[in-house]
């Protein structure tokens, strides 16, 4: 028999993203921290999950929670010490789980001593560490917008000079065009694994290479800026930095990497994570997340309906175009998020059926999932009555703009923010119905979400129906099954307005897998060969199969064909 090479772990590990900030507060001052995560292991591996990735916990001004670091070397105060560090990654191997971190080196933050430097003089020694440019015609460059609004030029007035920042002013970026920029990550990225991390998920890594001519991108309506995503996202020399971060230092270590790629193809995602690329292993594409925002007013804030055959679509496009060429990240949460249940499923009457539902769809796809703190209870957006109860950079400086520049009124604003802002995904995880959740003894950061009475992990760990259990089941059954990792995918029914139909097949299995998306009961017909096939999973009590399944609403079922 020919020798098989064994799939690499991550192919059939399970990760689990905590946001520090909001996981568990150990000494009541109300922020997240390390030690509260240590004290969480135990709840984590009863999950079933593999992996830990944890966002930011490196020393920041806190401009945008963490994002913008001001020393890549020593962990946040609010977040503890080194110490606690190292205890969480020797408790986390004790348990079978690793423990991966954020790489954020597109920018820092200008609190950093490298920019502090750079930003001395044009004739600092680390001037060219930053992207500066003198003005054109006494205007910047050019009008690329800022992802968090306003132009990407910041003008320093010492020195007559305009430095990038694609995201706050408060996160210049990084030159990576100068190789001293490079060694130092590289060095600095060793410097964590060898204290024992096992992998990195890399912030914004395709924005790292940047045209050096700056070219002028396409009028944004409304506004005197332009879009200069088609010219810094993929960049003119990205492969080849990531080609050489691999060599000087992914190579040398027993590693996972996902890169955040917004604006990546499947063609492209093939390039980054194509095993013979030796770039990444995997990527995070947003096609599905910014569904219909490309055609509303004002982008995600316009909040377009989307419709499930998109949707399919775009799942469907991705899991046969990267098969055999490239690796699936697969995922519906994140920080940057509103909650899954409520943009995907239905938080309200539904919301313990749907969130399983979209647990079923995700989980049986190829690819590596991702789970989100909370998203295994069915967490959902929450609505803050007042703007000034938010805490997200984006969102406080987007409501400004609506406001002034578009007219929008506190209502439209609010709506916006209750179905888009990324802190529907920030409020403190719900851990029981005590005060604050369970999460902190003090006055969190940011408020809880009120429904945390009826949603929590300890009702939900009491109940065999919730949600939680719905995951645990699933990522073991996930994991039983190779067809899973290896087999093709095929859609079914491509333009059904409410079933999501699949087969995954490796030659010796195949899986049917059905989920209906709306809140009525639907008739869907199978192929023949699923008919009195074993159910392997089915988030209803039962299941109702005549001459066709009967879908109740949000229900999904796997099957095993005959």
């Amino acid at each position: 028999m020919p020798h098989l090479t064994p799939a690499p772990w991550w192919k059939d590990a399970v990760v689990y993203q905590i946001y520090p900030r909001s996981f568990q507060d150990s000494n009541d001052d109300g922020v997240g921290d390390l030690r509260g995560i240590t004290a969480r292991l135990d709840y984590l591996a009863r999950l079933g999950v593999d992996i830990v990735w944890i966002s930011p916990i490196f020393t920041s001004p806190n401009d945008d929670n963490g994002y913008d670091i001001s020393d890549y070397r020593t962990i946040m105060p609010e977040f503890g010490s080194m110490e606690d560090f190292d205890e969480l990654v020797r408790e986390a191997r004790a348990r079978g789980l690793k423990i991966m971190l954020d790489l954020v080196v597109n920018h820092t933050s200008d609190e950093h001593p490298w920019f502090v430097e750079s930003r001395s003089g044009r004739h600092s020694p680390k001037r060219d560490w930053y992207v500066w440019r003198t003005p054109h015609d006494g205007n910047p460059p050019n009008h690329w917008q800022s992802y968090f609004s306003g132009s990407v030029w910041e003008f320093d007035e010492p020195s007559g000079e305009y430095y990038l920042h694609l995201f706050s002013r408060k996160q210049p970026d990084l030159n990576w065009e100068n190789p001293l920029v490079r060694r130092e990550v590289y060095d600095m990225m060793r410097f964590w694994l060898d204290k024992g991390i096992s992998g990195w998920r890399m912030d914004t890594i395709n924005m790292l290479s940047k045209p050096q001519d700056f070219p002028e991108g396409h009028p944004l309506p409304g506004t005197d800026l332009t879009d200069g995503q088609p010219h810094f996202l993929n960049g003119p020399r990205i492969h080849e930095f990531l080609q050489e971060m691999h060599r000087e230092v992914l190579s040398q270590y027993d590693v996972v990497t996902v890169g955040e790629t917004p604006g990546v193809t499947p063609a492209e995602g093939a390039l980054y994570s194509g095993e013979d690329r030796h770039e990444l292993n995997m990527v995070f594409h947003f096609e599905h997340v910014f569904i219909g925002d490309d055609r509303a007013d004002r982008g995600k804030w316009g909040n377009e309906a989307w419709t499930l055959p998109e949707l399919k679509r775009i799942i469907s496009r991705w899991q046969t175009e990267l098969y055999g060429r490239g690796w699936n990240s697969l995922y519906w949460d994140n920080h940057d998020q509103p909650r899954a249940v409520s943009r995907f499923g239905h938080d309200r009457e539904f919301r313990v059926e749907s969130a399983k539902m979209l647990c079923t769809v995700l989980l049986f796809l190829q690819g590596t999932p991702y789970i989100y703190q909370g998203q295994e209870l069915g967490m959902t957006n929450v609505s803050f009555q007042r703007l000034d109860h938010y805490r997200d950079i984006e969102t406080i400086n987007a409501s400004r703009v609506l406001r002034d520049e578009h007219g929008w009124d506190d209502e439209r604003i609010l709506a916006a923010v209750w179905a888009r802002g990324r802190d529907n995904a920030r409020t403190p995880m719900q851990w029981d119905d005590s005060v604050h959740a369970g999460f902190t003894a003090g006055t969190p950061w940011i408020g809880v979400n009120p429904n945390f009475p009826d949603v929590n992990a300890r009702a939900a760990q009491a109940d065999p129906a919730s949600v939680w259990h719905h995951y645990r089941e699933t990522i073991a059954l996930r994991k039983s099954l190779t067809v899973v990792r290896d087999g093709t995918f095929t859609l079914l029914d491509e333009d059904h307005p409410s079933v999501f139909a699949y087969i995954r097949d490796d030659s010796l299995t195949r899986l049917l897998v059905a989920a209906n998306f709306s809140d009525q009961p639907v008739h869907y017909a199978i192929p023949d060969e699923f008919m009195g096939g074993a159910v392997l999973s089915n988030n209803y009590r039962t299941l109702d199969v005549v001459n066709a399944l009967l879908l109740q609403p949000y229900q999904a079922v796997v099957l095993k064909a005959r």
